[in-house]
């Protein structure tokens, strides 16, 4: 299969473009989506032409959308030795999960906000490419027996590494837990704190008028060539208030030119300067 022929037919008949995406990974991604669809190559073609539902379904199929309830628990502690002292002050602040994928993440951040008491003057939004991924963060309803170790291990976590003193959670103030049909559904005074968005990072201007304190966006640029990673560096830079941190995967770094505009901080990149990048 061809299959940069086959992302420029994606681009050309429906919204998204993955011609920059890393070759490996996404010639990977769309020879299961063959596989297990039992597609022939014209056959792909053609729903992906007339099948705007086939197109969604591919979408969530070719970007990476693992994620859990405090993911990689350790790092926890280590964002909010860093970031706490900058938010604590201010009146308001503005924190942007983009690629949120199914909002996990979204919702284990705001959980420490609020035990850090600084969910009130908190606005948080939220990103992804992936229509149902954007959906299923809106609803806020998980798997339990996905989750479940994650959140004992959390626990394990910050009894060693408290979080600005806070050694132990009440899951209950954050989740329903139906254990009969094994989900966790997120408490509605979180859902109606963050405002989630389908958006593209690849093609689209970010969705939001204002500039972020924060911006996450972890495990996604890896997937990203060096060019491509490159451009969302520099929108990030210009998203981001002076001083304001932008928190990558464990696997991914600046490299060149941006290492220049970001100061490393543990795992938080920190905007140096107020140079200003044309985006486009």
């Amino acid at each position: 299969m061809d299959f940069k022929h086959y992302l420029q037919v994606l681009k050309d008949n429906t919204p998204y473009d993955f011609s920059n995406y890393s070759d490996n990974s996404i010639k990977r991604r769309l020879q299961k989506v063959i596989l297990d669809n039992g597609l022939t190559i014209d056959e792909l073609l053609d729903k992906t032409q007339t099948d705007k539902g086939f197109v969604e379904r591919l979408v969530e199929d070719i970007t990476v959308n693992t994620t859990e309830l405090f993911r990689d628990p350790e790092i926890w502690p280590q964002f909010y030795e860093k970031l706490y002292p900058a938010l604590k002050g201010k009146k308001t602040f503005n924190i942007w999960h983009a690629g949120c994928s199914s909002g996990m993440e979204v919702y284990s951040n705001m959980i420490i906000l609020n035990e850090l008491g600084l969910l009130e003057q908190a606005r948080i939004f939220a990103t992804d490419i992936s229509l149902g991924m954007v959906r299923q963060c809106t609803n806020g309803s998980y798997r339990y027996e996905f989750n479940k170790k994650q959140l004992s291990d959390f626990e394990d976590i910050i009894k060693k590494s408290p979080i600005q003193g806070i050694s132990k959670i009440d899951f209950n103030k954050y989740f329903d837990f139906d254990l009969e049909n094994d989900r966790i559904n997120i408490k509605d005074f979180l859902k109606k704190k963050v405002e989630i968005r389908q958006h593209d990072l690849v093609q689209e201007k970010v969705p939001f008028y204002n500039k972020f304190d924060v911006i996450f966006c972890r495990n996604v640029l890896i997937y990203f060539n060096a060019n491509l990673q490159s451009k969302i560096y520099q929108m990030f830079h210009n998203q981001l208030y002076p001083k304001g941190s932008m928190i990558l995967g464990n696997h991914e770094s600046l490299t060149g030119f941006y290492k220049t505009k970001f100061s490393k901080n543990g795992p938080l990149y920190t905007k140096t300067n107020v140079f200003h990048f044309k985006y486009q």
